[in-house]
């Protein structure tokens, strides 16, 4: 079936934070990544959900909202994203569904190999990072990340660039310079704003989580058709 004739393809999107901002950020990347003549975005906040996912408490209550929401529009939507870099509730879902569920740290980090064989990660915050790792090693990925770096900035000033950019480039010749990496991937749904003009500043591809589940959900939804 050509793009042409296919019909537009729903995509289901939830960022288990309540940051609104988050949410919005996700949005503009993920119809900036995929046209809204192939895939519809419909992206939501979790107004129930932690103002970030930082510690382990965060992550459990994302994952029940997670599970929860993509079961309750399991009808409505022909792939799922969940759209916060530790990947809450992609696990669980995908056990209660035959749809695609994407992560965007999963997807982010399998871009980014195709850019280059030694990962960067710009973490949010500290407290993510041990999840982070044991994430890709469960993924079988963990020995193509050199380090993660945090920023320990709120998930919610993540993209905005008075807040962020500055700790976010320093971050990055951290991560380039001192621990070799040849390609960097935002550790934040919400830094995606700051993709581009990053890349400019530091010299290496910089990948965004939330583009590169966009084309992962695009390219699954669309071989099911």
């Amino acid at each position: 079936m050509s793009l042409a004739a296919a019909r537009i393809l729903r995509v289901r999107v939830l960022n288990p934070n309540s940051s609104q901002s988050v949410t919005d950020s996700v949005a503009r990347a993920m119809r900036a990544a995929v046209g809204e003549t192939q895939c519809h975005f419909d992206c939501h906040t979790a107004v129930d959900g932690p103002p970030g996912i930082v510690t382990q408490g965060d992550y459990e209550l994302g994952a029940r909202l997670v599970e929860v929401d993509f079961a309750r529009h399991e009808a409505q939507a022909d792939a799922f994203v969940v759209a916060c870099f530790s990947d809450p509730g992609a696990a669980q879902s995908r056990a209660g569904t035959r749809k695609p569920v994407i992560g965007v740290g999963e997807a982010g980090l399998r871009d980014a190999l195709a850019h280059g064989d030694r990962v960067g990660v710009i973490a949010i915050a500290s407290a993510a990072i041990s999840r982070h790792l044991r994430h890709w090693a469960a993924l079988g990925l963990r020995d193509s990340v050199v380090n993660e770096r945090p920023l320990d900035l709120p998930v919610h000033l993540s993209g905005v660039a008075e807040h962020a950019f500055e700790p976010m480039l320093a971050t990055a010749h951290q991560l380039v310079h001192e621990d070799g990496a040849n390609v960097l991937l935002m550790g934040c749904a919400g830094m995606a704003d700051l993709r581009a003009r990053l890349e400019a500043a530091v010299g290496v591809p910089v990948v965004d989580p939330c583009q590169a589940a966009a084309r992962t959900a695009a390219s699954f939804a669309q071989s099911a058709q």
